[in-house]
């Protein structure tokens, strides 16, 4: 049994896996002694405390008098100034730059002692002769830290580092190397920022690597849903998504397949419904006209004259029931019945010459040997309307055209005509059932509202789609698109 889980809880679960996804990554990384402080130059870390002892190790090489330009030429380089201070934080050497009064309190060493004159050269007697070691410790005084910090008068970031003295030379060095740069990365000798890019960019690439698993499958999921929704807004109801989570999206999914089937159970009875009432009403119609056609014989020419009226009205709803039928079978017949391999150009031609009068221009253009596997009956009696209306309202403004093309696994049938076409507003709700645009005529004309609703009904039982449009100067097409392997109860 799976145990609800909400997807609040979900996201909340899977955060704290990737938390410990990334806490073992770096565990990892220190297990394996990996140097990241080498790596990121970390905050006034290893390489500025290189830097200072090489500039120390060239220092030590050349006079007093070369000091300033080796000092500058290390500052170039980097974009900082380096100075050298004294044990009393006075300036040595280096870039010609005012000294913070921060930085000899932050900074505090004990200066040389009486009668032993501060150090202003590498040559000379040995240093553990000016400044001795401490008594009972046995080795020199330890070197003061690093020091970072930022400086408001004069404005800058400030590094103090001791130079490490090398291996078998005693007593403290002389003097302190001080760098001043105002920007906090000094060019990468302070941070350098770019590793820490690396290393934030390698952290938003394993957490998006193990999000996108998680993501995908929610989106699949409303993916699916949204295509489902879809199907049912046109009014396909066989519809069937998945909801096999055990979370919001899992009952989301299960409510929408419940609204599918309930909702074709509706439809599904009244369109029954309505075929009942059409069915009870045949007979009762068909015996108006025959009592009609009886007091016809024997009326005088007067009475004829509203017997004609009657006779308009009862043939008037005969037309309507039977467009009531055709509606109901279309819809109410199981969609794989009938269904087998179809020549177009020829079910085409029959529809054209069986809806065509002796002034109709209907051109017909299938390519031949086009099939596709369908219900020939519900096709044609598709067509059949489109011509009919095609000839009905545009038939004398220009020839109509039946065309038909393969694409992939696609045919396409369009009737297209030269008449007025239809107010764009009314282009969506073309094929409701008793749906009239405007530029319906009224029953002088006939129309019930039903031709274009059996259409589509007829081409969704075929497993097909139809849309509606207006051409341009002037004309309206409508096309049908037909799977050429017709599946017709198929899940998004």
């Amino acid at each position: 049994m799976r145990l609800p889980l909400p997807l609040y809880a979900r996201f909340f679960a899977w955060f704290l896996l990737n938390l410990v996804l990334l806490g073992i990554v770096f565990w990892g990384v220190v297990r394996s002694e990996f140097r990241v402080e080498s790596l990121l130059a970390a905050f006034a870390g290893d390489r500025a405390q290189q830097v200072a002892d090489v500039v120390y190790g060239e220092l030590r090489t050349r006079p007093a008098e070369q000091w300033d330009e080796t000092l500058a030429r290390f500052g170039n380089a980097y974009g900082v100034d380096f100075v050298l201070l004294g044990d009393r934080r006075e300036r040595i050497a280096g870039a010609p730059i005012e000294i913070p009064e921060a930085l000899r309190e932050r900074v505090r060493g004990p200066g040389p002692r009486p009668g032993t004159p501060g150090p202003r050269s590498f040559d000379g007697p040995p240093l553990s002769a000016e400044f001795p070691r401490e008594p009972g410790l046995g080795r020199p005084e330890p070197r003061m830290p690093r020091t970072f910090f930022r400086s408001t008068e004069p404005p800058g970031y400030w590094l103090v580092a001791r130079p490490t003295m090398p291996p078998g030379e005693r007593g403290r060095p002389p003097g302190l190397l001080a760098v001043r740069s105002t920007t906090l990365s000094a060019g990468g000798l302070f941070i350098d920022f770019r590793p820490w890019w690396i290393a934030g960019g390698a952290v938003l690439l394993i957490s998006a690597l193990w999000w996108i698993p998680f993501i995908g499958s929610i989106t699949r999921c409303v993916g699916q849903m949204t295509k489902g929704t879809e199907r049912i807004a046109e009014g396909r109801f066989d519809v069937v998504v998945n909801d096999r989570r055990n979370d919001e999206l899992g009952r989301l999914g299960s409510a929408i397949n419940r609204l599918s089937s309930r909702l074709e159970g509706f439809v599904t009875g009244q369109k029954r419904f309505l075929g009942d009432i059409a069915h009870e009403l045949c007979s009762p119609l068909a015996r108006m006209e025959i009592a009609l056609g009886v007091i016809d014989q024997r009326a005088t020419e007067p009475q004829r004259e509203y017997l004609e009226d009657v006779r308009s009205e009862v043939r008037q709803m005969s037309g309507l029931v039977n467009e009531l039928l055709q509606f109901t079978k279309a819809g109410l017949q199981p969609p794989e019945a009938s269904r087998r391999e179809v020549q177009l150009d020829a079910l085409v031609k029959e529809v054209v010459d069986r809806e065509c009068t002796s002034d109709s221009n209907v051109v017909v253009s299938i390519p031949p040997h086009l099939v596709c596997r369908t219900d020939p009956e519900r096709l044609g009696r598709a067509l059949a309307n489109l011509v009919r209306n095609a000839i009905r309202y545009a038939g004398a403004a220009g020839p109509i055209t039946v065309s038909g093309s393969a694409t992939g696994e696609r045919i396409t049938l369009t009737v297209a005509d030269e008449g007025p076409g239809v107010p764009e507003p009314a282009l969506a709700r073309l094929g409701e059932p008793f749906f009239r645009p405007d530029l319906a005529r009224g029953r002088e004309t006939g129309g019930t509202g039903l031709g274009l609703a059996i259409v589509r009904s007829c081409v969704e039982g075929c497993s097909g789609t139809i849309t509606f449009q207006n051409r341009q100067p002037a004309g309206f097409v409508v096309t049908i698109m037909l799977p050429t392997e017709s599946a017709h109860a198929t899940t998004p």
